[in-house]
């Protein structure tokens, strides 16, 4: 596939191994509030199983330096995914694999567009909707013609769209945002916190049927 999947939200060995080659998978950290949360210890474990062809992700809220030295040194992720304010005093190469979360009022809503963060920090940036959502499972969607339009005005950014992507719904979000990759939790889901496998391929099925019309 040319688009990027993250699989956000994992937390046992049967879909961290459904995540596609080139993808990502993203294990929500210290985030207790969530059903999707997992220990830095269990995210140890679920990252010695990731497929050596993908990603490892931690998704964070409000981080300090200390969790994040962690999580790239002692849990082995590839980037760190943060919603909220990014911590001082770290290493450039921490600060070049975090990915900015950066949220997008709901459709109609007319928000302001929000500021997108200099790409020589973050080479990869992650659309989510607005408000408070739970990392990896918000069921919101955001509003596609403002994250396209901020797409736009960026050519050569890899944006991550998230928020509200279904098997049924991810190939229209390509089609109109046009993101580099997209992310999805509550969409591969039978319950919160479950993923479903037959969700997983159904997704993976709808970015390549996408894919194979817009070759």
């Amino acid at each position: 596939m040319r688009t990027f999947v993250k699989f956000c939200g994992l937390k046992d060995e049967a879909s961290v191994a459904e995540v596609p080659s080139g993808g990502a998978a993203g294990f929500v950290v210290n985030v207790p509030a969530s059903p999707r949360n997992v220990s830095p210890e269990e995210a140890t474990a679920l990252v010695e199983r990731v497929p050596t062809e993908a990603e490892a992700w931690a998704v964070v809220v409000e981080p300090d330096g200390e969790l994040i030295h962690r999580l790239f040194e002692e849990v082995g992720v590839d980037r760190v995914q943060v919603y909220g304010k990014i911590p001082t005093g770290l290493e450039f190469l921490e600060v070049h694999h975090l990915v900015p979360s950066i949220a997008v009022g709901p459709p109609g809503s007319g928000s302001p567009e929000p500021k997108v963060p200099p790409a020589e920090d973050y080479p990869r940036v992650h659309l989510d909707a607005a408000g408070a959502p739970l990392p990896g499972g918000s069921g919101t969607r955001p509003d596609w013609e403002v994250c396209a339009r901020i797409v736009d005005a960026h050519p050569g950014r890899k944006f991550v769209l998230a928020g509200g992507l279904t098997p049924e719904n991810v190939g229209d979000a390509l089609a109109s945002v046009r993101p580099w990759g997209v992310d999805v939790s509550s969409g591969i889901e039978r319950a919160p916190g479950v993923k479903d496998i037959e969700r997983m391929r159904a997704f993976l099925a709808t970015v390549v049927a996408y894919e194979s019309g817009h070759a």
